[in-house]
């Protein structure tokens, strides 16, 4: 009979927003069990991000694409039709969605500011691990078209399927059922083409992700629970760690300390530790062909 095989990426997402972010995410790699972190190359600190990573040889590094909630990497002069007044990318989820499917000319844009956060990722120097996008807007068709047309030029090789299934996240958490059962349930066939179309590309990806529901709220005792109701096949928890608070935390009611110290609890290495499941990254599973 063949093994149930269970792996497990751990992510913390918004690398380089803050230094209390980067110190969180270098110490939870090197103390804890984080094995991968998203980058932000168009935030206030990620030049520190870059320093720390080329000083952990064993995080693996992909990039954040940043297209809501934050500053474009080009002037915004280069694009107009996606920041406001500020300079500022929408925080309207929906309204942003909407508009970058049927907005005349919004495509180009999206594909020069996508095509820059890329080039700035290449000037790091740091192998790309993987791709994602703040607030899981690769989701969006056209964003996901977009990210592995230009991402292959770049040697994008893993995107991240945010996919959390009803299932394995109730029986962890025994929380908000309604908001769950929903989201899984409304997701489920979007996530199942997403995820058909990054294999049909040639993009590796997980299977499911834990930690959307539960976002700035990661505790120990949640990602305990998580690593042992993980289900079979390549799942990721992800969070949002924080040394401190820090000015621009949104949102600011997140426990990003609290996500932090679950990454280096000792009751969460040794329950991963005790368990079948094996630490990967992205790249492990893009040099598997998973």
């Amino acid at each position: 009979m063949k093994a149930v095989v269970r792996r497990l990426i751990v992510t913390a997402d918004d690398f380089g927003l803050a230094v209390q972010v980067n110190e969180a995410v270098e110490q939870a790699h090197v103390h804890g069990i984080l094995s991968t972190a998203s980058l932000m190359v168009a935030a206030p600190q990620t030049a520190d991000a870059v320093m720390r990573a080329h000083r952990l040889p064993g995080l693996r590094v992909g990039l954040h694409v940043v297209l809501v909630n934050g500053r474009p990497a080009l002037p915004p002069a280069r694009v107009p039709g996606l920041v406001d007044a500020r300079g500022r990318f929408s925080s309207n989820l929906f309204e942003a969605g909407v508009q970058y499917f049927f907005k005349p000319g919004i495509r180009a844009q999206l594909e020069a500011e996508i095509r820059e956060q890329f080039r700035l990722f290449a000037e790091t120097e740091l192998a790309l691990d993987h791709a994602n996008a703040q607030n899981h807007m690769h989701v969006h068709p056209t964003i996901l078209s977009l990210i592995m047309k230009v991402g292959r030029d770049f040697g994008l090789r893993a995107i991240r399927v945010p996919y959390e299934p009803f299932g394995p996240a109730w029986r962890a958490t025994r929380t908000h059922f309604r908001a769950r059962w929903m989201q899984s349930a409304s997701l489920a066939p979007w996530m199942a083409l997403m995820k058909r179309r990054v294999r049909a590309a040639g993009f590796a990806a997980n299977d499911y992700v834990f930690g959307m529901i539960d976002t700035g709220h990661m505790n120990a005792v949640l990602i305990e629970k998580y690593i042992a109701a993980l289900p079979p096949g390549v799942s990721e928890i992800y969070s949002h760690p924080a040394t401190a608070r820090f000015d621009s935390a949104d949102p600011p009611d997140a426990d990003y300390g609290g996500e932090f110290a679950a990454l280096i609890d000792p009751r969460v290495l040794e329950r991963l530790r005790g368990s079948d499941v094996r630490l990967v990254t992205f790249s492990e599973l893009a040099h598997n062909g998973v």
